[in-house]
């Protein structure tokens, strides 16, 4: 007899259905699992036994041949666990029902208990897009299907409980739809940065444009300090951007349990020891990096120089195209990666060069080879270059606090409404991702703003790709103000952060 169930797999962020079918003939005793599945799956028919018996079906006896189809696609991990069951049962006229509509997804415990999982967003999404009405899921990933409308979404704790559903026993309640949720976790506050008024002044910009930044100072005058509070001055995520990095951190399975959608922007700071495979994602089975994870976010790379060579120069690509790429025997997977890149860096290896009383103790070449670790190509794609002073200490010592997130985030909230407004018919949302084509239709600046441009460029020695960033952080600066065309004043601002890209 031969039965059939459905289930998804996914390749990246790219998921696809998976018939599950079951032949029960008979012969001599064999349990095989067909169609390309890796150890995990293999695995299964082990899991799928126990749960059958201590749930109390009858494991038949004869020659089992389960086959995943397509069979060309490498089917990876335990999600096959209950639709394998299932179609067994089926097999064996232990259950009678109908479950085309339906698809199935779930690790199993001996004790057939139905254990999380990852990746159930992208795998909904898909299920969806396929037809299918019904999805029947672990109880722990029940929320995270729910966020896609039209698809019923079954919460499942165990196999009992799912067989009494299918005959109508006992139905199951499907999940209700989840709604997009503003975060509740306290988030660090501006309001705790005594001075540094100019670097708050130039991180509002990166925030208001989605600009890259790097801030360059001495230890203890602030920078991870305030990188840390970025994400409190973001404006909210959309409901398709919380989609996307929702879908990047399920399949990553960094998605917390019971979670819908993510409830704020997320904030990724790897240690400067991950190895570049970490930043960029990886692995037989590719799963992303921490440049995806910071997907609509930002990704703080502290003391940038102790990064290797590799780590910082594969972050070149991605930040022009918003999107990573890996190739692997089985496929490419392609993973969003559109974030605001924040990085640190000490100006020496001692860290007081520049310093206005702590001498420093590099030698001038010492000074040279440490900045020098930083390619020109990678300097050149960051936005903001923002020299960060020490704090005075009548600053550190007064009462007076900093301006809140809150307030900053106003003016934020604002500009950025304005690039929506803007950029809504033409596929990006932000100053940071004007296309070069259209960059001087875009950045409408005055005659004297042109001129004041023209002579930075030749006295610096600024290269094409600095050009097109001043623009663009001025037409940022313009809208916080709100100025339809970029001003002088605008341009002048903006050349202040192009300090680490001139030439000697």
């Amino acid at each position: 007899m031969v039965s059939k169930t459905y289930s998804m797999g996914a390749f990246g962020l790219e998921a696809f259905p998976v018939e599950v079918e079951t032949d029960l003939s008979q012969g001599l005793p064999a349990f095989e699992v067909v169609g390309l599945p890796d150890a995990a799956v293999k695995e299964s028919r082990d899991r799928v036994r126990a749960a059958m018996k201590n749930c109390g079906f009858d494991f038949p006896i004869g020659r089992i041949i389960m086959n995943l189809a397509p069979a060309d696609k490498r089917k990876e991990g335990p999600i096959y666990d209950l639709p394998l069951l299932l179609s067994l049962l089926k097999a064996s006229g232990q259950l009678a029902c109908d479950t085309d509509g339906a698809v199935f997804l779930g690790e199993l415990s001996l004790s057939g208990e139905v254990r999380r999982i990852y990746g159930v967003l992208a795998m909904a999404v898909k299920a969806k897009e396929a037809g299918f009405t019904e999805l029947f899921v672990p109880a722990a990933n029940a929320r995270e299907g729910s966020v896609i409308q039209g698809l019923r979404v079954y919460p499942v704790e165990n196999v009992r409980q799912l067989v009494d559903h299918l005959t109508g026993r006992k139905p199951i309640s499907p999940t209700e739809p989840a709604a997009q949720e503003r975060s509740t976790d306290a988030m660090l506050d501006f309001a705790d940065v005594r001075g540094q008024y100019e670097v708050k002044r130039a991180l509002e910009i990166a925030a208001s444009g989605g600009h890259s930044v790097i801030m360059v100072g001495t230890p203890g005058s602030g920078k991870s300090m305030m990188a840390k509070r970025i994400p409190s001055i973001l404006p909210e995520m959309t409901f398709s951007e919380a989609l996307e990095s929702t879908m990047v951190h399920s399949i990553a399975g960094k998605l917390p349990e019971g979670s819908a959608l993510l409830g704020s922007r997320p904030f990724r700071a790897p240690h400067h020891t991950i190895s570049a495979a970490g930043l960029s994602g990886g692995g037989s089975s590719p799963k992303p990096g921490e440049i995806s994870l910071a997907h609509n976010g930002v990704l703080f790379l502290d003391e940038l120089p102790e990064f290797t060579r590799p780590a910082m120069e594969i972050l070149r690509q991605p930040m022009e195209d918003g999107e990573v790429t890996i190739s692997r025997v089985g496929g490419n997977a392609t993973f969003p990666c559109r974030f605001m890149l924040v990085a640190a860096m000490n100006p020496c290896p001692c860290g007081y060069h520049g310093h206005p009383t702590r001498p420093c103790t590099c030698s001038p070449r010492a000074v040279e080879r440490y900045q020098s670790r930083i390619s020109g190509p990678l300097l050149e794609r960051i936005d903001l270059h923002i020299q960060v002073l020490p704090v005075e200490f009548q600053q550190l010592s007064g009462k007076n606090t900093g301006e809140s997130s809150a307030q900053i985030r106003q003016r934020v909230n604002r500009a950025r409404q304005l690039q929506v407004e803007r950029y809504a018919d033409l596929g990006y949302a932000c100053n940071a991702d004007i296309p070069s084509s259209q960059l001087e239709e875009i950045c409408m600046a005055t005659h004297d703003a042109y001129s004041l441009l023209e002579s930075a460029f030749q006295r610096f020695g600024f290269s094409a790709r600095s050009y097109t960033r001043v623009l663009r952080v001025a037409r940022t600066i313009a809208d916080l103000e709100g100025s339809e065309t970029v001003q002088d004043d605008h341009v002048a601002e903006a050349i202040q952060y192009r300090t680490l890209d001139r030439k000697p």
